[in-house]
């Protein structure tokens, strides 16, 4: 294979973006803030911020980091919210100050969180209200010393109905007295530089606890670079409209729906709960979309959705697709409902994250994941480490400027997740075509994908090992209509237990977020094994 060989499709795209087109994320974020001041930045709820309300109110809480709080450049400090304005407030506030933004799912247990903020080294945690109890419950097991609570109007002047904060949180500080204290403290602009983290991006682990992916600056204003050059069409500065419904804790929102179009003045409407079909569409009525990115599921949930059809959908321009492989029959239903086709691409946390996308010329839905971004060298490796043809399947190795560094604290993850030549070893396995079209054929062997959420194994296994009745497990992922994949579980009962599915299932609720807790429950007399005991889950997926 030819070294970067997709480049001879690229027609007028630059081969190669500079990824230091700005000092920071900071830079690029407040020259949007100042260019677009009087043009609306986010909407939530039915209130409004402006560009030049989030320059203000993001300096405020800057400043109330840096003063009662003593944050200085380098302290992560986590964010626990669904999609609401304080989310943005937050993030630019951080940033500002020089911090890193540990990117919390509101929905994790108690055991999930408490590994994070212990792993992270958190002091300062921001934390949605309705979700305030899972940080009451790890609390004392981390070093967390100041709690800041988010309501779901909080940053738009307008007290709205939000759930109460958990009792337990005495000294919690409301979000709103923080941004009223910062507005009378000065704030010390901090000098930051392309290789300063902006963020510490959790992800799973093949030992069941998840590695930080330590996210630079650099990392994130290069995919922005990157993903500009391959849509310039579809970023059009202070007009583009985009609709985000998929969280902005994952990398994927993250980079894509709130940086890079942030940075083109666009006009973002947030919807914090997308399993609520109503105000979704009514949201989708409203805002009228120009721009909408999502998951293989949403996106099959609209089209199912018969409120559909009342969205006006004329001036969509781009419907963007990751996390999780878009099926071509949603696409196709997507296309009919809608005039445009949904434009694929490939990423990981640890490539902050677009590997490669369905450039601007691709005028049909390819079930491929496009072609490597510029800057960036894609080789597949094969079971020996030798780079295989065109055609044929390896593993994706990544290196550009988009990839992380490393992993937080991980020095022997690190040296296992680049080959010697640094390239990122995805453990996902590919084959490009002749025009350089990367397809997605496998992926980290045992990885399941829910709802484009990564699921491992290991983790689900750890904590049902633990079960009261169970001598061991193993799961896999299965076909599911909705969610794409659901955890499948086999589990070996210990002699005389009296378990049923029911006790399972509760149990996993207990200890794990929502999407990785099992959908299917069967017991076995027996796990297939290798002759060295380990269990072959490849030989479960014919049980299944």
């Amino acid at each position: 294979m030819t070294q970067r060989h997709w480049l001879a499709s690229y027609g007028s795209i630059p081969r190669d973006i500079n990824p230091d087109a700005h000092r920071s994320v900071v830079d690029l974020m407040e020259q949007a803030m100042q260019r677009f001041a009087d043009k609306p930045a986010m909407r939530c709820a039915g209130q409004v911020l402006t560009y030049a309300d989030l320059d203000r109110l993001s300096r405020d809480f800057a400043a109330y980091l840096q003063g009662p709080l003593g944050v200085s450049k380098g302290d992560r400090i986590a964010v626990m919210t669904p999609n609401l304005l304080a989310f943005p407030i937050a993030f630019l506030g951080i940033a500002r100050a020089g911090a890193v933004q540990v990117n919390v799912n509101p929905l994790y247990t108690p055991r999930e969180l408490e590994h994070q903020l212990n792993d992270a080294g958190v002091h300062t945690v921001i934390v949605y209200s309705g979700v305030s109890a899972t940080v009451a419950e790890v609390k004392a097991r981390t070093g967390v010393k100041t709690v800041i609570t988010v309501g779901v109007g909080d940053g738009s002047g307008k007290a709205l109905p939000s759930p109460p904060v958990d009792a337990r949180l005495a000294g919690a500080v409301a979000l709103t007295d923080a941004l009223a204290q910062g507005a009378t403290l000065p704030f010390a602009p901090v000098a930051l530089a392309g290789d300063d983290l902006v963020f510490l991006q959790y992800t799973g682990g093949t030992t069941g606890l998840s590695k930080g992916a330590a996210l630079s600056h650099r990392n994130l204003i290069a995919n922005t670079e990157q993903f500009k050059a391959f849509m310039p069409d579809a970023l059009r500065p202070g007009q583009e409209v985009i609709v985000t419904a998929i969280p902005l804790y994952h990398i994927f929102a993250l980079m894509v729906n709130f940086i890079t179009y942030f940075s083109v003045g666009a006009d973002n409407w947030l919807v914090p709960n997308p399993r609520d079909f109503d105000s979704f569409l009514a949201t989708l009525k409203a805002a009228r979309p120009t721009i909408f990115m999502g998951v293989n599921t949403l996106y099959a949930g609209l089209v199912m959705h018969p409120g559909s059809k009342d969205v006006d959908w004329s001036r969509l321009r781009l419907a963007g697709g990751g996390g999780a492989a878009v099926i071509g029959a949603v696409s196709d239903k997507w296309q009919a409902l809608t005039g445009t086709f949904i434009r694929e691409g490939y990423g990981l946390s640890e490539t902050a994250p677009v590997v490669s996308f369905n450039p601007a010329q691709v005028q049909a839905f390819t079930g491929t994941t496009g072609l490597p971004l510029p800057s960036t060298d894609v080789i597949l490796l094969d079971d020996e480490g030798r780079t295989v043809g065109v055609g044929e399947s390896g593993e994706i190795c990544v290196k550009g400027p988009q990839v992380m560094p490393g992993y937080w604290n991980q020095p022997e993850a690190n040296a296992a997740a680049f080959t010697a030549e640094g390239y990122f070893r995805t453990g996902d396995i590919g084959c490009f075509d002749a025009q350089g079209f990367l397809k997605i054929v496998d992926r980290k062997k045992d990885m399941i994908i829910v709802s484009g959420f990564n699921v491992f194994p290991n983790e689900i296994e750890a904590v049902v090992t633990a079960c009261p009745g169970v001598a061991e497990c193993a799961c896999i992922g299965a076909p599911d209509e909705k969610t794409g994949e659901a955890v499948k579980l086999f589990i070996v009962k210990a002699p005389a237990a009296a378990l049923t599915e029911a006790d399972v299932i509760a149990f996993c609720r207990k200890e794990l977020t929502g999407y990785k807790v099992p959908k299917l429950v069967r017991f076995v007399d027996a796990l297939p094994k290798s002759t060295v005991g380990k269990i072959l889950r490849r030989e479960l997926r014919d049980v299944a």
